[in-house]
């Protein structure tokens, strides 16, 4: 059996001895549309969870700190609580929660097994509607505590906005320390929150550019080590390295494809000239995408695999182009005053995530595939990078700022901007899929 478990294919009437018609949701009055653009965050209380110790108000916090953080749930302050919840199996007294607004409420209780696991249950309740909405529990080792609030956060995400969430996730990212003309750059990994960081390089080569497998706990990233930036696959948790391949000249912008049998990425020729290439991963076979006299980068492919987006300045000065996976069909959609760089597309397909500079300024901004639509969600002296949460909602970049980058989270509608933190200064942060 896993350290962790992913939550138990029973319903709550099954795995929490509860009657089935208490667990239906039928006649609940809580709901958040995230598709009607600007949603009000929906008041949310969530009780310490009962048991474990101080470990209970542990996991309580940090469910809480994931769903403010989504800027979509307003947790009510617990000073303002009517009820002391003492048995979370029990119906809590609606009409004290309903009286401080509190729309939907959130008990639980943390226990440890024979085994010296931990259990940890939740159950979430429409308030106004007098039902519970939901129920799981899950088990996990110490090591794990932080995993199991985290998958938490995210059933009630997913409950409350019909979309999955994103908190069981990490974040791969460059840490960077010491003097700015000798900076140490370092791969490093953390928790989407910045808990948790793990050094995965020891500083003494240049890495850059980490970019995570879409199915697999598995990152491509660059490294100066030989001198000269080499490709590299790294498995995160054996740590067991594999160089991609030795390219004549520079190599940048490495990324995966949807299925994570190839690494796409540009060369740089002894002409000065910048190109697409992709590598089969299983072959080592390279296919040619691009062949321009123009400088052709940063290359990331739709969700399904069909299609690739990239910038080009073929046309004076660096926008945005869509391709078909073969190189096909060539065509530029981005057509505003400045530069493009860094666009990615969403793993829900709908919109490209991008950098622009323009005015003086760099810009965080979506537009549609198509390249209409185009919106700005944040803007800055200097930032770049932008890295889509897994589904879709959220985007990572970082900022210059004090002296060294930072990481920042936006949302789509881009009034929700949260600062992570990082012991050190951070940069080019890439989202890893829900973890298993």
């Amino acid at each position: 059996m896993k350290s962790i478990l992913k939550p138990l294919l029973m319903v709550a009437a099954m795995a929490m001895g509860m009657t089935a018609a208490s667990t239906l949701p039928a006649l609940a009055l809580v709901e958040l549309n995230v598709n009607k653009g600007n949603v009000e965050p929906l008041p949310i209380a969530i009780t310490d969870f009962q048991g474990g110790d101080a470990l209970g108000a542990q996991i309580s916090q940090i469910v809480t700190a994931d769903l403010k953080r989504s800027g979509l749930f307003a947790p009510i302050d617990k000073s303002a609580f009517i009820e002391k919840i003492t048995n979370p199996d029990a119906a809590p007294r609606f009409d004290d929660w309903k009286v401080i607004n509190a729309q939907a409420l959130v008990t639980g209780s943390v226990s440890k097994e024979a085994d010296g696991r931990i259990r940890a249950q939740y159950r979430l309740w429409d308030t106004f509607a007098g039902q519970q909405m939901a129920g799981e529990q899950f088990f996990a080792n110490d090591a794990n505590q932080r995993r199991v609030a985290h998958i938490i956060a995210d059933a009630i995400y997913e409950r409350l906005t019909g979309e999955k969430g994103y908190f069981d996730t990490r974040v791969v990212f460059i840490d960077e320390s010491g003097a700015k003309n000798a900076r140490k750059k370092r791969l490093a990994i953390m928790d989407q929150d910045g808990a948790n960081v793990r050094y995965l390089s020891d500083g003494r080569s240049i890495v850059l550019t980490p970019r995570f497998s879409p199915n697999r706990q598995e990152i491509t990233y660059m490294s100066y080590e030989s001198g000269q930036p080499r490709v590299y696959l790294l498995q995160i948790e054996t740590g067991q390295r594999e160089l991609v391949g030795n390219f004549p000249g520079m190599t940048f912008a490495p990324r995966f494809s949807p299925d994570g049998q190839k690494v796409i990425m540009s060369l740089l020729r002894d002409d000065g000239n910048s190109n697409i290439f992709a590598m089969d991963l299983r072959s080592r076979s390279t296919t040619r995408l691009t062949n321009s006299t123009a400088i052709d980068t940063s290359p990331s492919y739709s969700p399904d695999g069909s299609k690739v987006v990239f910038t080009s300045d073929r046309g004076g000065r660096a926008q945005i182009y869509v391709m078909g996976a073969d190189g096909s069909g060539q065509t530029r959609i981005s057509f505003g005053d400045g530069v493009y760089s860094t666009p990615v597309w969403s793993p829900r397909g709908d919109l490209i995530a991008f950098t622009k500079q323009t005015g003086g300024e760099f810009q965080i901004g979506v537009m549609k595939t198509d390249g209409s639509g185009e919106r700005i969600l944040s803007s800055g002296f200097q930032q770049e990078g932008p890295t889509w949460a897994p589904n879709g909602r959220v985007l990572m970049f970082f900022r210059d700022s004090a002296g060294g980058p930072k990481l920042i989270s936006v949302d789509l509608t881009g009034r929700n901007e949260q600062s992570i933190p990082t012991a050190n200064f951070a940069s080019d942060p890439a989202w890893s899929p829900l973890l298993e």
